[in-house]
């Protein structure tokens, strides 16, 4: 999956504002309280509202204030969010398009649409089409149909206005743009790591990818041991690359049933526990284990991946969120560092600057 444009208006400091163009991997700059981890909170935005609810979505954006607090300050009208994005490359440029506001203090999907251009040039086919909680989805694949007379539309009616209609729709294989959809939103990986989460013992358990906070490392390193014993052991070479003494790392479960994380220095026959590991050697290992993952998550967002790291570092690791895009993961990561940014590319990087209280976006490559 690629997302090659996006707009919102009315979403935090973002009254309105355009991204098109979006590179496989992309950088975003800009001074504090501009609005990078917005970028990021529209993506969690979305992941929230299809695998919980809108409710639940805003709530944790803007707390008890919910929508009022989300919506830009001094702002009429609905909130809106539009996504283009490609399913695989060479596959037509999909939209995804999200309006909402309030009615009578309760939260209205306004219009919800999703609609396919095969074309350059032409007019778009809608393939979920829902306003105020009724609409329709079309049941073909795009492969199969040549005319907009053609499609095959099921009208429904939702319970209530509040809800996103392709919550319910994408767990129907006869919806199949509509199921493609969710499949990608649910697993999008925004990554909010904490060393804190990181270090503590796991209970014995099973996991294959790194959760949001990181709290399953542990686990992860286990399951990659076991399972992708290749992909295991160049994460551990190019860690022992990056941080002097490390040769090793090693799980444990104790009889209590807990996962312990140990590395081995070089220099020492014994191995130490994670929680006498430097905070940049947990955070490496984590960058790692993500960025090696055997599955790549369709979206993967990062913000300021500099911290806790040896600037040194971040050469490197600029590069391989490059190579993870590559593989099929595209890469959205906000910083502040010089010295990951001069490891970026030119056609790579947005920047963002607020004036007169609201934040536009601009291209570093369209600025001499």
């Amino acid at each position: 999956m690629q997302i090659e444009y996006i707009g919102l208006k009315n979403f935090r400091a973002f009254k309105d504002v355009e991204m098109r163009d979006i590179p496989k991997f992309c950088v975003i700059v800009g001074a504090n309280g501009t609005g990078k981890s917005t970028i990021f909170q529209v993506f969690d935005f979305l992941k929230d509202a299809l695998t919980d609810n809108l409710q639940v979505a805003f709530t944790k954006l803007g707390g008890s204030m919910g929508f009022k607090e989300v919506r830009t300050r001094g702002a009429t009208g609905s909130i809106e969010i539009k996504i283009k994005f490609r399913r695989a490359e060479k596959t037509p440029l999909c939209t995804y398009q999200l309006e909402i506001n309030e009615e009578d203090g309760q939260l209205v999907v306004e219009r919800e649409i999703l609609s396919y251009r095969r074309a350059q040039r032409g007019k778009p086919w809608y393939f979920l089409d829902f306003s105020n909680g009724s609409g329709f989805a079309v049941q073909n694949e795009l492969a199969e149909v040549n005319d907009d007379t053609q499609l095959e539309r099921e009208y429904h009616t939702l319970k209530a206005k509040n809800i996103l209609a392709i919550k319910g729709l994408s767990q129907f294989e006869k919806f199949p743009a509509v199921m493609a959809l969710g499949e990608l939103i649910e697993n999008w990986h925004i990554s909010d790591f904490h060393i804190t989460s990181a270090r503590p013992e796991q209970l014995f358990g099973f996991a294959e990818h790194l959760s949001k906070e990181g709290d399953n490392l542990s686990l992860v390193t286990e399951y990659l041991h076991k399972h992708h014993l290749a992909i295991f052991e160049t994460i551990l070479t190019k860690l022992s690359e990056r941080v002097p003494g490390v040769v090793s790392v090693e799980t444990k479960t104790t009889e209590e049933g807990r996962v312990l994380l140990k590395f081995r220095d070089g220099v020492f026959v014994d191995p130490f526990l994670a929680r006498y590991v430097s905070d940049g050697t947990i955070k490496m290992l984590a960058y790692l284990i993500l960025l090696y993952d055997p599955v790549p998550y369709p979206l993967l967002c990062v913000e300021e991946p500099e911290n806790q790291l040896y600037p040194k570092l971040l050469t490197e690791l600029a590069e391989e969120f490059r190579l993870y895009s590559r593989r099929g993961g595209q890469v959205f990561v906000s910083t502040h560092s010089p010295e990951f940014l001069n490891a970026t590319q030119l056609n790579e990087v947005f920047w963002l600057v607020k004036s007169d209280g609201y934040t536009q976006i601009k291209r570093a490559r369209e600025d001499q």
